[in-house]
């Protein structure tokens, strides 16, 4: 296939990249997964010119890291850290629910409401087993984000860690029955938004994160090369269309 065709509008490289992508955030590939150029490219049926503009991407997002002597792996986070990157998402995430609730047009809000029932629909969710939400305006933080109107709290909370912190939310959502309270959660923090209530919002995301943060902390380890939250396992013979669906 030729580096430049394009069937689906994009080309080559944004189409392993999505995949590659997918495959990391899904835990198919394991944070600390030592990764080949030659097993990457037999994988996804590409040469090394596309994989390797995928990589930069994915470095950028900070999903890849290169470990001198080592070689590029996928990006693992401390223990200690993402605890400190939850605490953090809390105080900050809290805000941006207020700020929603006071600076949200009824179009975002109900722009928010047709997100969530898009998110009912996808079958993991209403089995219970994962709650996965894709990048960008497909996902329910990233939304209530960019409805604080606050362009500091954006440039903070949409940065460079946001990729990685979306690949640990999904992976340590996979433990049993939190998917559902996950999205009855995400219900009643646009009810508190769309009603004006700043304070209930504020409290409704904080507590949210906090009990995925408390989640972590249950599970006692960040998923490794080795291990991960339960259920990851599972997704490595999940077909690619059952993925890009969701």
């Amino acid at each position: 296939m030729a580096e430049s065709s394009q069937t689906d509008g994009r080309t080559l490289s944004e189409r392993v990249f999505a995949r590659l992508q997918d495959d990391i955030v899904l835990g198919v590939l394991k944070p600390g997964t030592k990764l080949g150029e030659t097993e990457l490219a037999a994988r996804y049926g590409v040469s090394r010119g596309p994989l390797r503009e995928a990589i930069r991407r994915l470095e950028s997002r900070k999903l890849l890291e290169r470990v001198p002597h080592v070689g590029t792996r996928v990006a693992q986070l401390k223990g200690e850290d993402l605890i400190e990157i939850y605490r953090v998402r809390e105080a900050l995430e809290g805000m941006a629910a207020r700020l929603a609730a006071e600076h949200m047009t009824a179009e975002e809000v109900a722009g928010l409401h047709r997100l969530l029932s898009q998110h009912e629909q996808q079958q993991d969710l209403q089995e219970d087993t994962a709650y996965f939400q894709r990048e960008g305006d497909l996902d329910f933080h990233y939304r209530i984000i960019h409805g604080s109107h606050n362009q500091t709290l954006i440039d903070l909370l949409i940065g460079e860690l946001y990729h990685l912190v979306r690949m640990y939310r999904y992976q340590f959502s996979t433990v049993a029955n939190r998917p559902q309270r996950a999205l009855a959660e995400h219900r009643r923090i646009v009810e508190a938004i769309e009603s004006g209530d700043g304070e209930m919002a504020e409290l409704l995301m904080r507590r949210h994160i906090s009990r995925a943060r408390e989640n972590i902390e249950s599970q006692g380890r960040v998923g490794g090369a080795g291990g991960g939250p339960k259920g990851a396992e599972a997704l490595s013979a999940a077909p690619d269309n059952h993925r890009e669906t969701q």
